[in-house]
């Protein structure tokens, strides 16, 4: 843990308020939250937005690949037959390219988000699950229309930069005809996650200083509020001229348009900022179908505003947005429930414009015009709501509006559906949609309260730099970005029970009598373990749900995905880096996806598959393997989407799934989660002893990429997993103490002892640990990676692996040679790199920059009081990825990125790791104060004795000795 006076003396990268604004305007906004935090992402909004460059492949790597690319394609091709997406598809491209063009997302986490960029547009589209459009709906848009007493000054924009224009014959009466007259010079945009903040510095009136503050309810430890699909734009208006001004904001939405537009957007300087056909914002062909109507509403405490209905393609749920604001003695509020796009519209696009810019307000009998015709098919229908003030000379005002899109079903493609977590609060009703934005007009200042309660003990910590402070916050993006699901329990009780029972699960062992369930509980002491010291139980259950009945404040079921190009939900071996994140902010969050993957564990799935690597056939999920992801198409019920290699002969999911789960358990003391899933942890133990081929408790790989890097070939003895292996016995072994299963600790310890032994023997070279014990070119890289287990033993309150020595040799190598000699440090830590300081070109992945392993790296250099060079190492990922001299992939992070800056795989799981960095800084009490466990203090064994298999009898236990009868195994 790093101490009070501790400073790292690193470049500042610190980029205060007033090198953005007006110290003047800072100081006319510094009241209601309106001006921006002293530490945030900035950018002026007339930034070019460069088109980012995706990784390729070398020709040597496409000619190893070339069989798994056609087997991939031929994949691809036979999902999509069946309506289906492939979890990796390389091979379809969006029609928009990926810009630097990012912002804050919109919305809490998992009822479909919507992300909007720094710029203004409204984009990347994640409203069904899986599916991520992110073309930005052009129409949708904060416009202000600005006339002073005496009509001699009259500005009226849309408040976003550049000059829109449309091909096509409905350019006269479409957006284009609306005034995109905002040149962004002297407007900025500033991010602190959940937060963001767009300040107008006298644009386009000189006149009026405008902040726009946009507030979405992620809020640690709040399981109801940061489930809300909805966000809060609050605007901050002050008029610093002589006379009194009428500020009318406007707020348009659309939902669907048609194919045929083509837009873009083009600076000042000339450049492109997007060019791409424009797609339905809720994703596929839905506004082929027509039917969709808008409806006016009349709130409760002023809230009023349009609901549009939409309806979805292919058999998903349809959606209600609720567009609003909230009228105030000084604010009026109008609404135009419905114009179009298309010179056909009776109500264009221009019709609205030219209404705004005449009275500056809708007719107040719209809101009794009751629901819309729906529309045709391939008709696109807008909305707009207007709120007026008159903010008089020196004065302030402020204006509140909300979005909100109500899609209570989640529908997976194979036809399993459930409620999302809000309509425990919400109900299931479209019309929720006009709740959520109510709560959210009059609940955001108690959102912001609990958000900056959160927030300002980091930001306040002078020890840290200015970069890490907001770029801690603000990777968060992915928790609402990252296709995340979260669903409520009852739904899953209610729904998930008949499905499981009908599903193919494979091997079940049928019932356990009531005599045989007695008599196992007779055997059983009160920690449920046999008498002898054993422990067995057995699996009874054909469904992969674990029970929560007994967990007080049930906090529901949660997804996320891997990437939005990698569509796999909770990814285990990118989780390990990632899930700090989630225990350190919504831990009941992170202890039921243990609670899942402890159930998945002890399951198995006996449906074929085909591994397209090898080309060779087996089956769906191995019992006592941890699966590499709970499924694409059918989470919980289809396990595995990944189908690039069998991850049940993989080395490192195991290791981390018992690594994980001791960690969460000693940090959150909760004894109750150490006894369900303790069947889980000791059956993942047991089933990797079959790695171990030459009986010295070591693990070896198989000569395949058998772990997370799926590309990089591992021979013999692994620094990567051997450690990961390490720590999983340490952390079994301290685990079965506090459990009461004693004779299971001592194997471990004993595992322990020789294993360690073994590995030093065959991989440690006096410096570092080689990359494995092989003969390959690059059996003596060094691995950024290879001290993965130590992370987790620091970071747990258990003993380090090895000598402190060694760490920090091994750490200073890596250091030196893959963050220093990659591009300065400025880039990140290389993956691989050659002792000679030549990268490893082994394969793609050895010569990538893995964002979320740099992060993990920097962590475990922090617990190893390397806290120079800890921040060094993280800090070449923002200066390569968030900083304006780097490659743009801020609220994008990818996996990682090559030597040239490259990406591969944008909104990326893994670098949620630097949340590693911060449990580094701040380790719990709970952690330092864990009980210590003594790995020399054993009892010796036989080589024999010490075999888990040895020491397994099949002896049948009733799970509910462990606590939970959903949880048992053979073991």
């Amino acid at each position: 843990m790093v101490g009070p006076s501790t400073l790292f003396h690193r470049r500042k990268h610190s980029w205060p308020p007033e090198e953005f604004i007006t110290k003047t305007t800072l100081q006319l906004l510094d009241f209601d939250s309106a001006a921006p935090p002293p530490h945030a992402w900035r950018r002026r909004l007339n930034c070019h937005a460069n088109i980012l460059k995706e990784f390729t492949i070398t020709f040597r790597e496409a000619i190893k690949m070339v069989t798994l690319g056609i087997r991939l394609w031929s994949y691809v091709r036979e999902e999509a037959s069946h309506g289906r997406k492939a979890p990796i598809d390389p091979f379809t491209k969006e029609n928009c390219k990926p810009s630097a063009s990012q912002g804050v997302p919109l919305g809490g986490m998992g009822s479909g988000s919507i992300s909007r960029g720094f710029r203004g547009e409204f984009k990347q589209w994640q409203i069904t699950p899986g599916t991520c459009d992110p073309s930005p709906m052009m129409s949708n848009q904060f416009s202000i229309f600005i006339s002073r007493e005496g009509g001699h000054k009259k500005y009226a924009s849309v408040l976003a930069p550049g000059q829109h224009g449309s091909l096509g014959k409905t350019r006269d009466k479409g957006i284009s005809s609306w005034g995109w007259n905002l040149n962004g010079q002297h407007s900025t945009y500033h991010a602190l996650f959940p937060r963001a903040w767009t300040v107008y510095d006298g644009e386009p009136d000189p006149e009026l200083k405008i902040s726009c503050r946009q507030i979405s309810p992620f809020i640690p430890n709040n399981y109801r509020d940061s489930s809300l699909p909805a966000a809060v734009f609050v605007y901050t208006l002050v008029n610093t001229g002589k006379e009194r001004a009428k500020v009318s904001l406007l707020f348009t939405w659309a939902v669907s348009w048609h194919l045929i537009h083509f837009y873009y957007i083009i600076s000042r300087r000339g450049d492109v900022y997007q060019l791409c056909f424009l797609q339905n914002s809720i994703g596929g062909t839905s506004h082929m179908l027509g039917g969709h109507v808008n409806e006016p509403f009349i709130g409760e405490d002023g809230v009023s505003g349009v609901l549009l209905h939409h309806k979805t393609g292919k058999g998903n749920p349809p959606v209600t947005f609720a567009i609003s604001a909230c009228e105030t003695q000084n604010v009026n509020v109008t609404v135009l429930p419905c114009f179009g796009l298309s010179e056909d519209s009776s109500f264009t696009a221009k019709d609205m414009w030219d209404k705004m810019e005449k009275d500056g307000k809708f007719d107040q009998e719209n809101f009794n015009s009751g629901p819309s015709v729906p529309s045709t098919a391939g008709d696109t229908i807008c909305a707009a709501v207007s709120a007026t003030a008159w903010v008089e000379a020196h004065g302030k005002c402020t204006v509140s509006f909300a979005l909100s899109w109500s899609s209570p079903k989640v529908k997976f493609s194979k036809g399993s559906t459930y409620d999302r977590r809000y309509t425990k609060f919400y109900g299931t009703s479209p019309r929720a949609a006009v709740d959520l934005v109510h709560d959210a007009l009059t609940h955001y200042k108690r959102w912001e309260e609990d958000i900056e309660a959160w927030q300002n003990p980091i930001l306040r910590d002078e020890r840290l730099p200015e970069w890490y402070k907001f770029t801690l916050f603000n990777e968060l993006y992915f928790l609402v970005a990252g296709g995340t699901v979260w669903i409520d329990s009852a739904s899953i009780r209610a729904n998930g029970n008949s499905q499981l029972q009908q599903s193919d699960l494979g091997n079940s062992d049928g019932g356990v009598d009531s005599k045989d369930q007695q008599n196992n509980r007779d055997n059983c002491d009160s920690n449920g373990i046999e008498s002898n010291g054993e422990a067995s139980v057995t699996d009874k259950s054909n469904g992969l749900f674990v029970d929560t009945s007994h967990v007080d404040d049930d906090v529901g079921r949660f997804l996320y995905l891997e990437g939005v190009e990698y569509v796999m939900w909770n990814t285990y071996d990118v989780h390990f880096y990632a899930s700090y994140a989630l225990l350190m902010l919504f831990p009941k969050i992170e202890l039921n996806i243990q609670r899942d993957f402890a159930k998945a564990v002890l399951s198995e799935d006996g449906r074929k598959v085909k591994f397209l690597a090898e080309g060779n056939l087996g089956i769906r999920k191995v019992r006592g393997a941890v699966p590499h992801d709970l499924g694409m198409h059918d989470p919980w019920n289809e396990m595995n989407a990944y189908n690039i290699h069998d991850t049940s002969k993989w080395k490192d999911l195991n290791p981390k799934f018992v690594l994980q789960v001791y960690r969460d358990f000693a940090a959150t003391g909760d004894y109750q989660f150490g006894i369900d899933v303790w069947p889980a942890v000791r059956a993942a133990m047991e089933y990797m002893e079959q790695f171990d081929r030459d009986n010295d408790d070591l693990i070896e790989n198989d000569g395949f990429p058998d772990q997370t890097y799926d590309t990089w070939t591992v021979h013999g003895v692994s620094a990567y997993c051997g450690c990961l292996w390490l720590a999983a016995l340490q952390a079994a072994a301290a685990m079965a103490l506090q459990i009461g299963d004693k004779f299971f600790a001592e194997l471990c310890k004993n595992k322990f002892l020789n294993a360690k032994a073994a590995l030093e023997a065959k991989l440690w070279n006096g410096t570092y640990f080689n990359y494995d014990s092989g003969a390959s070119s690059n059996s003596k890289s060094i691995q950024t990676d290879q001290l993965a287990g130590q992370w987790y033993t620091a970071s747990s309150g258990l003993p380090p692996i090895f000598e402190d020595s060694k760490i920090k040799s091994t750490l200073q190598k890596i250091f030196d040679f893959n963050v220093m000699k990659t591009k300065g440090g400025r880039m990140g830590a290389v993956n691989g790199m050659h002792p000679d300081g030549k990268v490893d070109e082994t394969c793609m992945q050895s010569r990538e920059i893995w964002t979320g392993v740099t992060y993990a790296a920097a962590a475990t250099m922090i617990l190893s009081g390397m806290e120079e060079q800890g921040f060094t190492t993280a800090e070449g990922i923002f200066t390569a990825g968030w900083s304006e001299e780097g490659f743009g992939y801020w609220f994008q992070t990818p996996e990682g990125w090559t030597m040239d800056g490259h990406y591969r795989s944008l909104i990326y799981m893994r670098p949620l790791a630097i949340w590693g960095m911060q449990w580094a800084l701040s380790l719990p009490k709970a952690i330092l104060d864990a009980p210590k466990i003594n790995m020399m203090d054993r009892v010796h064994m036989s080589p024999r004795s010490r075999r888990f298999s040895h020491n397994s009898r099949v002896v049948t236990h009733k799970a509910k000795c462990f606590g939970d009868s959903s949880l048992s195994c053979t073991c």
